[in-house]
């Protein structure tokens, strides 16, 4: 009784881990929902500005101003989508390069903005999450405060997309993203459309590493490592689920994507997989939820074939 009692502890345990996590992180996978599903554009920036927002995030929190913070990071994300989406439209630099360019610049600009230094400790710092965590001391939701934050953040940047995409600049977007061509000889402005889409997404993206930083209380100049990869692969999970149906059927899909990542994420932790792993792991997650459709769609005739070979011996 006494290990089914444990077994269970442990899995409520992983699960509001990985809702935390997948919660935070699901801000990223909002920002490439925008970029990459609606403006058709692939932003290779995402690490480098999901670290960019926490690095920025990070030192207003330091110098005492934590909700500043918060518009400091997203401003920085703006600046990063700005310069990406500049070097596409106005330098006619190709968009995967723009945003490896923009993401190694980013490594030198994120070690200044921390001054020097690969780490900030926040241990002492006071934080939405640790201010949170007071507000909630008296009640049932104690010790909730990251849910909580991560919650609310979530679920405003999905009204924001329901709303903004269905406004005349949103539809000119997804316009944008579904025939750039058709979109030329039209009134539309592609320039204008891509940079909006673009600086959209990225402060999503920074505040995301905003949030995590202040959650974990520190910051690593290696924080964002992998997260185009992670957010990604939580995308196509989440488009595999609910792919189907308006924006926010959509968008509460990309949220369940980046759940269920974290919880494959955090249950290969509990079973002792290496961490250096977990690159692997992600990779694969991608490669599946890249062919599964495709292979669904072969399966019929991969399956007529080896009846095929079968009955021809």
């Amino acid at each position: 009784m006494e290990e089914i009692t444990v077994t269970i502890a442990t899995m409520l345990s992983l699960g509001e881990t990985a809702l935390k996590l997948g919660l935070i992180c699901s801000l990223t996978v909002l920002a490439l929902f925008l970029s990459y599903s609606m403006l058709n554009v692939c932003d290779l920036s995402t690490d480098g500005c999901f670290t960019f927002g926490a690095a920025v995030g990070a030192v207003v929190a330091v110098s005492g101003h934590p909700f500043l913070s918060i518009v400091a990071a997203m401003a920085a994300g703006v600046l990063s989508g700005f310069v990406t989406a500049i070097l596409q439209t106005k330098l006619g630099v190709d968009s995967l390069l723009a945003g490896i360019i923009v993401n190694t610049a980013l490594y030198s600009v994120n070690i200044a903005v921390m001054g020097g230094s690969s780490l900030i400790n926040m241990n002492r710092t006071t934080t939405v999450f640790s201010m949170m965590k007071d507000t909630l001391s008296e009640t049932p939701l104690k010790g909730r405060e990251d849910i909580i934050i991560a919650a609310i953040a979530v679920i405003l940047v999905i009204l924001f997309l329901v709303f903004f995409l269905k406004t005349r600049l949103g539809l000119a977007i997804r316009a944008t993203g579904n025939n750039s061509d058709m979109v030329k000889s039209s009134s539309i402005n592609p320039v204008f459309t891509t940079v909006i889409g673009l600086c959209v997404a990225n402060a999503f993206t920074a505040l995301s590493g905003c949030l995590l930083s202040q959650s974990q209380k520190s910051v690593d100049i290696n924080i964002g490592q992998g997260m185009v990869t992670i957010a990604l692969a939580s995308l196509l999970i989440g488009g595999t689920i609910l792919g189907r149906g308006g924006i926010f059927v959509r968008a509460v899909g990309m949220v369940l994507g980046s759940f269920i990542f974290r919880l494959v994420y955090t249950i290969a932790l509990r079973f002792n997989m290496p961490a250096f792993m977990l690159k692997l792991v992600s990779s694969v997650i991608v490669v599946l939820a890249i062919s599964g459709p495709y292979l669904k769609k072969q399966w019929p005739q991969i399956r007529r074939r080896m009846t095929h070979q079968k009955g021809g011996r």
